[in-house]
């Protein structure tokens, strides 16, 4: 036999078997629903723990952005000890940059803060210039403040201080608590993932399962003619593989629903630490390896449920 001809029964033979589970699809109408039900669900909270973990992680970045440390320096720190402290300060292991402020940019600073603020305006006028010239240090790990710590709270350099060190502790505890969410919605997502991974696997399984036994006639006499064991299973894995492409589909789709909704509705709103307008962003900018990665994992997952379940019914008519 040539080449071509073995080409075209191959083709022909996949023809069969595509026709054939499409129509077992079909014919399993509302077993095919339930498993797709299970699917869409399963396939839904892969992308939402995916987003999700993208927004916790550009609003912890974000809110990081702000984070720094403020030596507030006393009126008798000349220049030249001020220069030795800023170089000292710089050669730290976590700091990124270090910005002097003299006494009359913060009050600057001070002034176009409360510029609408008549009467602190005034009572800062009277006062004179009470704010001292500060060193305001920005870390590069917010995790990691003990160097800085430890070296600001040495006594010669308390020495040189006006007023207790910011270490932006509201802001600290607010990447802390963001942090901890995330983590937390990170391992809630892989548990639920591998919960409704399981529960979908187990339906589908059924499903062929029930399908075989209803056809285990028709089965039977394509074994005694001598029909290929990919024949017979391929129809079968095809069927799934429907599932999986439907289900990532319907997931899809519900997500872009719930996100135009979102949009509308909460814009410019946040969820505790959850930034619906970047999340919305995230989203539409990659809506398209979304789609792909649901139905790479729907059909993984269908694929994987039929291949278990024919095997483990072709093994045991091997058997038998």
């Amino acid at each position: 036999m040539s080449g071509w001809s073995i080409f075209k029964r191959r083709v022909v033979t996949l023809r069969r078997i595509i026709r054939t589970g499409c129509i077992n699809f079909v014919r399993n109408a509302w077993l095919s629903i339930a498993a797709i039900a299970i699917m869409v669900i399963t396939l839904t909270i892969v992308l939402f723990s995916v987003i999700a973990n993208a927004t916790f992680s550009h609003t912890i970045e974000q809110t990081t952005d702000k984070i720094n440390i403020s030596v507030f320096l006393k009126d008798t720190v000349n220049e030249s000890k001020t220069n030795e402290l800023l170089d000292q300060i710089r050669k730290l292991d976590n700091v990124e940059t270090v910005k002097y402020v003299t006494k009359e940019q913060a009050m600057e600073n001070f002034k176009r803060q409360y510029m609408d603020n008549v009467d602190i305006l005034s009572a800062a006028a009277e006062a004179g210039n009470p704010l001292p010239a500060t060193i305001q240090i920005k870390p590069r790990d917010v995790n990691k403040l003990d160097g800085i710590k430890a070296f600001i709270d040495k006594p010669d350099i308390q020495a040189l201080q006006s007023e207790k060190t910011s270490y932006s502790g509201q802001i600290k505890q607010a990447v802390d608590g963001i942090s901890k969410s995330a983590q937390l919605l990170k391992r809630a997502g892989i548990a639920g993932v591998i919960v409704f991974c399981m529960i979908s696997i187990m339906i589908i399984f059924n499903t062929i399962q029930m399908a075989i036994f209803n056809r285990r006639d028709e089965l039977a006499i394509m074994r005694l003619l001598g029909a290929s064991t990919w024949f017979i299973r391929g129809p079968f894995v095809v069927e799934t593989v429907i599932y999986g492409i439907f289900s990532a589909v319907i997931s899809i789709v519900l997500l872009n629903s719930l996100f135009v909704v979102s949009s509308s509705t909460l814009q410019a709103t946040n969820l505790g630490y959850l930034d619906i307008p970047f999340a919305n962003e995230y989203f539409g900018s990659h809506f398209w390896i979304f789609l792909g990665l649901q139905m790479v994992v729907g059909v993984f997952i269908g694929a994987a449920s039929s291949t278990i379940a024919t095997h483990r019914y072709l093994k045991f008519k091997t058997t038998k």
